[in-house]
């Protein structure tokens, strides 16, 4: 069974010790408060911060692919046999098709009942149409086919440069089978990857120190360049998202986590530091490296972290599924179509698809949804274009979703592998909270 790091507990209570404005997630939001008032303020020069954000997403990003690999090879080469890799990886898709399922029907029920886009009368134009061009462009050429073979990179050093997270699950899953399969005879080439390991997360230990200033410069950014007034006329649909998020962490997540014996809750206090980053950020990869640490240090194994968290990020995006159902039937409303039975079920067949197709594309989410909607012809397409330009104060909710579901799968599934048991699992949230 595993244990908590017990290294880092004293590192957490120190941390809990110190005054909100010197922890990580206080500085955070000061930077992010700070960003509100100034773009508020002064837009223009607010807009101009935007670098700070995207050279810090940059940073995180450009280890991701190290922490992965380490994480995942190194952990599959401890592991007791290659049979409990496969079971491990089977309860996570069944435990990721679930959820998913559950999100996607939540965001259409939520849809037909609240219709956000209900009197909103909207005509598409040729202008709206070009918009939306290039995304439904990109739906077109990742088909299913190309999504599975674009699983497998060109080459090893491929699957590092080329940015794509499953390239590189891929191949660390391959080395930790080959160093498996090798026993004792890899241990030397086990111990490099676990020295690795440590120095890639002092890595991102350093990186981190810097969130506060990637997170002024993106809110700043977006603040200042879309404005808190503009929020007005797609204001209830953005709401209507909000709350149905929250709903479905605090009651869909809350279930899973008292399921496994723990307090969704303290989880959410516990990662309190990627919760405001990915809000900020509007992106939940930055997120991904702590999040795995702090899964870790909860007494999670370090071969079903690599295995599960990343694997997540991919099938798992529960609140793009939210989000992907309910603009769905708003962009329906919205230009007066009326969905019938059949419509609205396969609105949902479709997206159960769509949602993982679209996956290592920029706006994946954006670009699953076009997909989706291509499919209902009644539904113009062109239509899309009415929440293209407020897209980012939806990614912010349906990026920080997705990064706390993976949080809260990695944890079930490790509770019914039998790794962590429930009584340690609450024992090691009090203490490091």
């Amino acid at each position: 069974m595993a244990t908590v790091i017990t290294h880092t507990a004293p590192a957490a209570a120190a941390a809990a010790r110190k005054p909100f404005y010197r922890s990580l997630w206080g500085q955070v939001l000061l930077g992010v408060a700070i960003a509100i008032v100034l773009g508020y303020v002064a837009p223009t020069t607010a807009q101009a911060m935007r670098p700070l954000g995207d050279a810090f997403i940059r940073l995180i990003t450009m280890v991701i692919p190290l922490v992965i690999f380490c994480t995942v090879a190194a952990g599959i080469a401890g592991m007791d046999s290659i049979k409990k890799v496969g079971r491990v990886g089977g309860k996570a898709l069944v435990y990721f098709e679930i959820l998913t399922s559950i999100a996607l029907i939540i965001g259409l029920v939520v849809g037909a009942l609240t219709q956000p886009g209900a009197g909103f009368n909207a005509t598409p134009t040729a202008g709206d149409a070009n918009a939306v061009a290039g995304y439904a462009g990109q739906a077109k050429a990742q088909t299913v086919t190309d999504f599975l073979l674009n699983i497998i990179p060109n080459s090893i050093v491929g699957a590092f440069a080329g940015g794509s997270i499953l390239n590189v699950i891929l191949v660390s899953l391959l080395i930790g089978f080959a160093l498996s399969s090798l026993g004792s005879k890899a241990k030397p080439v086990t111990d490099v990857l676990e020295g690795l390991t440590q120095m890639i997360f002092g890595v991102v230990n350093i990186l981190m120190r810097l969130a506060p200033i990637g997170a002024f410069g993106a809110m700043a950014f977006t603040v200042g360049r879309y404005g808190l007034s503009s929020l007005g006329p797609l204001a209830q649909l953005i709401v209507t998202l909000w709350i149905t998020s929250a709903l479905f962490v605090l009651i869909v997540l809350g279930t899973a986590a008292a399921i496994a014996g723990f307090s969704i809750i303290k989880f959410l206090k516990y990662i309190r530091e990627e919760i405001v980053l990915t809000l900020s950020l509007s992106s939940s990869d930055p997120a991904l490296p702590s999040l795995m640490r702090k899964l870790e240090n909860l007494g999670c194994s370090k071969g079903l972290v690599g295995l599960v968290t990343p694997t997540g990020y991919i099938f798992n995006p529960d609140g793009s599924c939210i989000y992907m159902t309910l603009a769905a039937v708003f962009v329906a409303q919205a230009t007066g179509v009326s969905l019938t039975l059949g419509n609205y079920i396969t609105l949902l067949a479709v997206a159960a698809l769509t949602h993982k197709g679209a996956v290592g594309i920029q706006g994946a989410a954006f670009i699953a949804l076009v997909a989706t909607l291509m499919v209902i012809p009644s539904i113009p397409v062109a239509g899309m274009a009415l929440i293209l330009g407020l897209d980012r104060f939806m990614s912010m909710c349906r990026a920080t979703v997705n990064m706390l579901c993976n949080g809260v799968a990695t944890l079930v599934v490790s509770r019914w592998e039998g790794e962590l048991d429930g009584e340690t699992l609450r024992k090691n949230l009090a203490a490091l909270t």
